[in-house]
């Protein structure tokens, strides 16, 4: 437990983000998941309009320092080439 009023408020705010991250990162995942379920359905409309609000996820989960910027990079890269792919069967 903390032992000074200062330790004791870091204590409140870091659980707070950290609830805060955790929210923002499962809504990231679940926006990824519904790229690739739409993009395994063969609907490359919707894929690419869940694509678009994937990528403004990440890069906004990535100004915040929610998740590292290569990660940010990395998993747009792979959405793209995984739609791209994707169409190329179709």
């Amino acid at each position: 437990m903390p032992n000074t009023k200062s330790a004791e408020k870091r204590l409140r705010q870091n659980h707070d983000r950290r609830a805060q991250n955790r929210i923002v990162r499962t809504i990231l995942r679940n926006q990824i998941r519904r790229v690739r379920a739409a993009a395994a359905a063969g609907e490359h409309e919707q894929a690419e309009a869940e694509c678009r609000i994937a990528n403004k996820k990440l890069d906004q989960a990535k100004a915040k320092n929610i998740i590292h910027a290569n990660k940010a990079s990395r998993l747009k890269s792979r959405l793209q080439s995984m739609l791209k792919r994707a169409k190329q069967a179709a």
